[in-house]
């Protein structure tokens, strides 16, 4: 009898925090109405940031579908004029070579990320060290280099000649692979990792590459997608390399120096007499260059999304589960 006395109590109990924690909940937060003020301009702001930070991708890609004849007479507007398709018509008159210089772009960026994210984060990592005893000469190495370069000359002879990477696509993806201001840059974001949590892995018995591996990279995300990000554009955008060092040596050239060779090529033609018995309106000039800008930047917008989730994940960076 006692137990079953008990129980009722504590069922009773139970039912009664319930009811209050279900009341509670449908409460409804009451917000003055200066708080209500700052929410509407905040919204407001924040959209009329968003639309003024869209406005100029609309125009891209109105003027894209464009005609040159219109866009010459009456300038860009928000909606197409005179619809046509051929400036990406133009741009796309051969598709192995456009496919090919989008396959080559897409490897040196993956193999390029991967491979920079995992050296920058390594290299970040063992400069704030404290057991590492050459982690100050190293950095001022590494900082010395943002304020003193060789030059162009220099490096190009060193590239071509002594390396021998002239016509090679590692000229590219080696020079890019790392940055000092991204090496700097994951070096604050590994001072935010307590030592702890090196010293309880020794503990355990495991070595500094299993620490890096399983301890301190996981929280490293947010600086990995930081950093990757940068890499990732940078490898994305790149077409000054490519055009020292590839040049008409490779067969498939980098997307974005593809695209350049082809602007350059419409811009020669329409000023030469070759291209006397072609109507100057009838070849696409800024049209073509507002395709190529969306043939080149819209494959890279999609990755910002995917990035993002990891950005918030930076709130938890530092903690310490005891």
């Amino acid at each position: 009898m006692e137990k079953t006395k008990i129980t009722n109590n504590l069922n009773v109990e139970s039912n009664k925090t319930a009811t209050t924690t279900k009341n509670k909940s449908n409460q409804k937060v009451k917000t003055d109405t200066s708080g209500k003020i700052l929410k509407i301009i905040s919204y407001t702001s924040v959209i009329l940031f968003t639309l003024l930070c869209a406005l100029p991708f609309v125009l891209i890609i109105s003027a894209s579908f464009s005609s040159e004849a219109i866009i010459a007479k009456e300038g860009f507007g928000l909606l197409p004029k005179g619809f046509t398709l051929d400036a990406y018509s133009y741009v796309f008159r051969f598709p192995k070579m456009i496919l090919g210089s989008y396959g080559v772009t897409i490897a040196l960026t993956v193999i390029g990320t991967v491979t920079g994210l995992f050296i920058i984060a390594m290299t970040g990592y063992a400069l704030q060290r404290k057991d590492f005893h050459f982690r100050d000469s190293l950095s001022f190495f590494i900082y010395f280099t943002t304020l003193f370069s060789a030059g162009m000359a220099p490096s190009y002879i060193w590239i071509s000649r002594y390396l021998g990477l002239k016509g090679s696509y590692l000229a590219v993806l080696l020079q890019l692979l790392m940055s000092p201001w991204l090496i700097i840059l994951m070096k604050n974001f590994a001072k935010s990792i307590p030592f702890e949590i090196v010293e309880s892995g020794k503990i355990d018995g495991a070595g500094d590459f299993r620490i890096f591996y399983q301890l301190v990279l996981p929280m490293l995300k947010p600086a990995l997608a930081t950093v990757g990000l940068f890499l990732a554009l940078g490898y994305w955008n790149e077409w000054y390399l490519s055009s020292l060092y590839l040049g008409s040596t490779v067969t498939y050239k980098p997307l974005q120096y593809y695209l350049y060779n082809i602007i350059n090529t419409a811009n020669a033609l329409r000023n030469s007499v070759a291209g006397a018995n072609v109507t100057v309106t009838q070849l696409p000039s800024n049209t073509l260059k507002m395709a190529t800008a969306v043939v080149a930047t819209g494959p890279i917008i999609f990755l910002y999304p995917f990035v993002q989730k990891y950005f918030i994940s930076g709130i938890t960076v530092g903690a310490v589960k005891g």
